[in-house]
C-alpha cells in the first residue's frame, strides 16, 4: 500500500497535467500527508512491525547509501551557522515548555484543563524533542512520569512534530525565494549541491545487475554492523542524567562513522550507479511510514496537551526564526536544525534531503549531536516545567 502511494505520487508529480500542482506542493508533502489521511479513515494502521523495521534497519542503510557520496571538506566549509540553529533549536524547547505550560494553565477552559501530573509528561516530551525515543523513555523515567501520562505524551508528540514537518518540507520547495527575501548568504549550500552534481555526472553510468547488488550489500551490511555493534558497546550513562548515549545513539553514530569512512575509498564511486537513488527510496518509504504513524483523530483525545505543544511548538520556531535572522542563516539550516532536534535522526536527514538529495548526510550529522544534547537540555525543562506547576 505505502508503495503503490509514493509510486501514484510520483507518477503524478512528472505528469504533464498534474506536475504543475507539485512545482508549488512538493511531492513529498504528499508522501507524509497521504498516508496520513489513510491512517485516519482506517486503511491503514497507525502501528506495524513493518514501521518499527523500516525505522530500525532501513534507515540506517538509507543514511549510509546517501553518505556514501559525501564530500567532507565541501561539508566543513558549511561554517558554523549549522550547529547555531542546532542549538537554537535546542534553546526554543528547553524555555518554549515552560513558558507553554504556564500560559495553558492561565487561559484554557476547565473541561481543557491540564492534569497535575501533565508536567511529569511534558518533561518526557522535551527529551523526545531534543533528542529522540530514547531521551523521552529516559526523561519521563527521571521525572517519574505515569505510563498512562507517557501514553497520552505520544498524542501531542505525534501530531505538533509531524504537522510541523510538514511544513518544513513545504517550505523546502520554496527556500529560494525565501532566503532571497531574508539576505540570508547559501553560497555554501549551494557550493555543496553544485560539486555533488558535478561528482555525480562524472561517474554516472547505467546501472548493471553487480552494481546494485553491491550497492544493497554495502548498505544493508554497514546497517547490520552498525546495529550489532550498539548493541554490544556500553551504554554511558549519569548518575544525575541517566543514559547519555544508548545503543540506538551508537547505532547512528556507527553508521554515520561507516559511510564517512567509505566516502574516501573507492565504495564512493557506487554514486555512479545510483547508490543516493537507492537510499532515497528508502527514505522516502520512511517518510510514508512516519506519515502513516499519526492520525488526525488524536487531537481530540487530549486537546490541552495538544494545545500546549502548538503554544510550545510556536515558541520553538519564533526562537529559531530570530536567531536565524540575526545570523542570516539560510531556510536550510533553520528547517534541519529543527528538525534535528524535533524529530532525530529518523527525519533530520529527510527534511535535508527535501532541500536537495547531497544535503541528507548533514541532517544526520545534526541529529547525532541533538541524541547526545537531549538527556543534559531535558533534564533542565523538566526542572523549570516541574517549577510552573508548583510541584517543587
Amino acid at each position: 500500500m505505502l508503495l503503490a502511494v509514493l509510486a501514484a505520487i510520483f507518477y503524478l508529480a512528472q505528469h504533464r497535467l498534474t506536475g504543475r500542482f507539485f512545482k508549488i506542493v512538493p511531492a513529498l508533502v504528499f508522501c507524509y500527508f497521504v498516508p496520513t489521511t489513510l491512517t485516519t479513515l482506517g486503511v491503514l494502521p497507525d502501528e506495524s512491525a513493518l514501521y518499527s523495521w523500516i525505522k530500525a534497519f532501513l534507515l540506517p542503510t538509507a543514511l549510509l547509501l546517501l553518505i556514501l557520496s559525501l564530500d567532507v571538506p565541501a561539508i566543513l566549509r558549511l561554517g558554523p551557522k549549522a550547529i547555531i540553529m542546532l542549538l537554537a533549536g535546542t534553546a526554543g524547547i528547553v524555555i518554549g515548555g515552560p513558558i507553554a505550560m504556564w500560559v495553558c494553565i492561565k487561559v484554557l477552559p476547565q473541561s481543557w484543563a491540564l492534569p497535575p501530573d501533565a508536567w511529569q509528561g511534558l518533561s518526557a516530551l522535551s527529551g523526545s524533542w531534543i533528542g529522540g525515543g530514547a531521551n523521552y523513555i529516559a526523561i519521563g523515567d527521571m521525572a517519574g512520569a505515569s505510563s498512562k501520562m507517557m501514553g497520552l505524551m505520544v498524542i501531542p508528540d505525534v501530531v505538533v512534530a509531524n504537522l510541523w514537518m510538514g511544513v518544513l518540507l513545504y517550505l523546502s520547495g520554496k527556500q529560494k525565494q525565501i532566503d532571497e527575501r531574508t539576505g540570508a548568504n547559501a553560497q555554501a549550500i549551494r557550493d555543496l549541491e553544485r560539486r555533488m552534481t558535478e561528482f555525480q555526472e562524472r561517474v554516472n553510468r547505467i546501472p548493471q545487475t553487480p552494481d546494485l547488488m553491491m550497492i544493497l550489500a554495502v548498505g544493508f551490511v554497514g546497517s547490520w554492523v552498525s546495529y550489532k555493534l550498539s548493541t554490544t558497546l556500553p551504554e554511558i550513562q549519569s548518575e544525575q542524567f541517566g543514559t547519555i548515549i544508548g545503543a540506538t545513539t551508537w547505532k547512528y553514530v556507527i553508521v554515520t562513522a561507516i559511510g564517512v569512512a567509505l566516502s574516501f575509498t573507492a565504495a564512493r564511486n557506487l554514486e555512479g550507479a545510483g547508490a543516493s537513488k537507492v537510499g532515497s527510496v528508502m527514505l522516502y518509504l520512511l517518510v510514508a511510514c512516519i506519515g502513516a504513524s499519526a492520525d488526525f483523530r488524536l487531537i481530540v483525545d487530549a486537546p490541552g496537551l495538544v494545545v500546549v505543544g502548538f503554544v510550545w511548538m510556536a515558541i520553538h520556531i519564533v526562537v529559531l526564526l530570530t536567531v536565524g535572522k540575526l545570523i542570516r542563516a539560510p531556510l536550510f539550516f533553520v528547517a534541519v536544525g529543527s528538525q534535528a532536534n524535533i524529530g532525530g535522526a529518523a527525519s533530520a536527514p529527510v527534511v535535508a534531503a527535501a532541500f536537495h538529495p547531497s544535503l541528507a548526510p548533514v541532517g544526520a550529522l545534526l541529529a547525532v549531536a541533538g541524541y547526545v544534547l537531549g538527556t543534559y537540555a531535558g533534564f533542565i525543562c523538566m526542572q523549570m516545567l516541574k517549577w510552573v506547576a508548583g510541584a517543587g
